[in-house]
């Protein structure tokens, strides 16, 4: 493996979970990290832990105009952008009869539209410099149906064919972009938080808190992808707990 020393890389939903795990293992890795969330103080405190290899952008993934200014500040703090790892989500789950459709539109400019405006953000970097990573959070959600949580299992299926499909036209353009989507399990982070209070959701905790697994499972997939040499493309990683059906 190439490693990641001194590769720069921008992770949006930095500021816990899986996000946060992964700023650290890049960071002690060597890397510099560029972060994004809209809590500014969790994002503020990860930067100083860090320490000189951190920089931070209070944004919104859902804001086209904000991930174009998280792009314009990695260039202008680190002069260029190596890897996107766009990761932030949301699911606040429902049975689509509940007709919770204000959280419909929410899972669907974040884990959606936010992937996207990231990546139209960075493409024209990879573009031109003919090289580039972009790794996905996905989810176990985007390999098979939920019933329960049909939409977030639906924007995760978006993200599946989209960035398969984006990896086709790389290789076709010859831009020498890699991509990674991952597709985690049950992973010990705040995602069930934006669950409503439900007999549903107490179970899923309860699931969680005895066999989820520690983010930084998910940190050490992105690690591993990054530092492949730049002939090889990790394209998809599963990762759930051994005992998650």
């Amino acid at each position: 493996m190439q490693g990641v020393e001194n590769k720069v890389i921008v992770i949006t939903g930095a500021s816990s979970g899986i996000g946060e795990a992964t700023a650290k293992i890049l960071a002690d890795n060597g890397a510099k990290v560029v972060l994004s969330a809209r809590r500014e103080e969790r994002l503020q405190k990860l930067a100083s832990t860090i320490g000189e290899n951190a920089i931070y952008l209070k944004s919104d993934v859902s804001n086209a105009e904000d991930m174009k200014a998280l792009i314009a500040l990695a260039k202008e703090k680190f002069g260029k952008v190596d890897v996107l790892f766009a990761n932030a989500g949301t699911m606040p789950g429902g049975n689509m009869s509940e007709l919770k459709v204000a959280d419909w539109i929410s899972m669907v400019d974040i884990n959606v539209k936010g992937v996207l405006f990231s990546m139209a953000a960075v493409l024209p970097e990879f573009i031109a410099q003919k090289s580039g990573h972009i790794i996905v959070t996905s989810s176990i959600a985007g390999t098979k149906s939920v019933p329960g949580n049909a939409v977030y299992s639906g924007t995760k299926h978006f993200v599946r064919a989209m960035l398969d499909s984006f990896r086709t036209e790389a290789v076709m353009e010859g831009t020498n972009i890699r991509t990674t989507t991952i597709y985690p399990g049950a992973i010990k982070t705040e995602l069930l938080n934006t669950i409503a209070p439900s007999e549903t959701k107490t179970m899923v905790e309860k699931f969680y808190k005895n066999v989820g697994l520690d983010p930084r499972v998910i940190a050490n997939a992105v690690l591993y992808a990054i530092s492949q040499p730049d002939n090889i493309d990790v394209s998809d990683l599963a990762i759930r707990p051994s005992k998650e059906s």
